[in-house]
């Protein structure tokens, strides 16, 4: 795998980093700032605002450039967003700053999965993308929990300071190590992109995602609940069992790359089952410490086994605009975010129990199955009697063929 991916994975973990550490600092931001928590929680809905606007947004604005430039202009932006997160006066001003920390988010895993692609041989492009994730997995394990003691000891604007240099680090690292002649823009630029979305299989792929990632938000939003109350573990211990879901993500999104290089809807199939199983169990394995903390982990191997294949297939529904498809599937796992935690947020304001999220996210999970077996159906229609499905290999950008020629 070329050092270029380790480029790409230090700007996800950096983006992974400033995502999630608004959660664990929300006490330090509303009494600096004087204003309630719940007004304080929605500086997270302004970042995940951000991200649905961005990703599709600044993709398709950006069409014919180098891809190379975009990617450093993406971090660019996130560290300006960043820099102004720690100046924030005020509620208003840290709102804005979040809001524009978010818009480079979705654009910057976009790109950086079609460039990640182009870098490698066809037979390990899964394994490429999955790389890139490696940062967004690993900040929950390390750069969170870090971030977090950070703005507890240091202060909540030390922590968005601290961000902005590992941002820094990854305009470095994307200068030195992503090569300037693999990376150009699509001839076809805006048009052809926009033109190339106008596809009942893209939007089946983006709905599958949807699907699949809300129910792990349905769950995950209201994990804290259940493993307190369900559970009985002390509020201290949440942190680590947090860390046991990064850990699980990581595994499952690199066991997940490894698949969906041999079988892309093997690798997805799978996945979504696993994800309704762990999920559906998740009322039996509250019930002790023990297993608690196993459902955890296996909550976080389930859902991102899920994760590469997602953006492969997407990739792959819209070979003539990969870049925009591409961030558009990462606006897709925001909406997923909001929508799972709606919906987990009705199982338990219904009076189903503290681990009712989680069977509602089991039922979403069954969702993505229905929906990835219509694309799946969708796809058999198209493919001549005899032909084989492709995999995202069989797109390979003009790039990647000069490279590996």
């Amino acid at each position: 795998m070329p050092l270029a991916l380790l480029a790409l994975a230090v700007g996800a973990f950096g983006i992974g980093t400033t995502e999630f550490v608004m959660m664990g600092l929300l006490p330090n931001v509303a009494d600096d700032l004087h204003i309630s928590i719940p007004t304080a929680g929605h500086l997270v809905s302004a970042y995940a605002l951000g991200v649905v606007i961005g990703a599709p947004l600044l993709a398709a604005v950006t069409a014919r450039m180098s891809r190379r430039t975009v990617l450093i202009g993406l971090m660019a932006l996130f560290v300006l967003g960043n820099a102004l997160s720690a100046l924030a006066p005020d509620h208003d001003w840290l709102l804005a700053a979040r809001f524009l920390s978010g818009l480079p988010h979705g654009a910057f895993f976009g790109v950086g999965a079609v460039v990640a692609t182009s870098l490698v041989a066809p037979e390990r492009k899964a394994r490429s993308v999955s790389l890139m994730f490696l940062g967004l997995t690993v900040a929950n394990i390390a750069g969170v929990p870090v971030a977090t003691l950070m703005g507890q000891h240091l202060g909540w604007r030390a922590t968005f300071l601290g961000v902005s240099s590992i941002g820094l680090a990854a305009i470095a690292s994307l200068f030195l190590l992503i090569p300037h002649d693999h990376t150009h823009a699509p001839a076809g630029g805006l048009r052809g992109e926009l033109a190339a979305l106008r596809s009942l299989p893209v939007w089946l792929a983006l709905g599958t995602t949807v699907a699949g990632f809300g129910a792990l938000f349905s769950a995950y939003s209201y994990v804290t609940p259940m493993l307190t109350d369900a559970a009985g573990y002390a509020d201290s211990s949440v942190t680590l069992l947090l860390a046991l879901f990064g850990v699980g993500a990581t595994i499952g999104n690199l066991v997940g790359g490894r698949l969906a290089d041999h079988s892309l809807r093997g690798a997805l199939f799978g996945g979504l089952t696993s994800l309704a199983v762990v999920l559906a169990l998740f009322p039996v394995l509250m019930g002790a410490e023990w297993s608690a903390a196993l459902a955890v982990t296996l909550l976080g191997v389930a859902a991102f086994v899920t994760g590469s294949p997602l953006q492969l297939m997407v990739m792959e529904k819209a070979s003539a605009a990969p870049s925009l498809a591409s961030s558009a599937n990462q606006a897709a796992f925001n909406m997923a975010n909001a929508g799972g935690a709606w919906i987990g947020g009705l199982a338990l304001a219904a009076g189903f129990g503290t681990t009712s999220p989680a069977v509602a996210g089991a039922a979403l999970a069954v969702l993505g199955l229905a929906v990835a077996g219509v694309a799946y159906a969708v796809d058999r229609r198209r493919v001549p009697a005899g032909g084989r499905e492709r995999v995202v290999a069989s797109h390979v950008p003009q790039e990647a063929e000069t490279l590996h020629r």
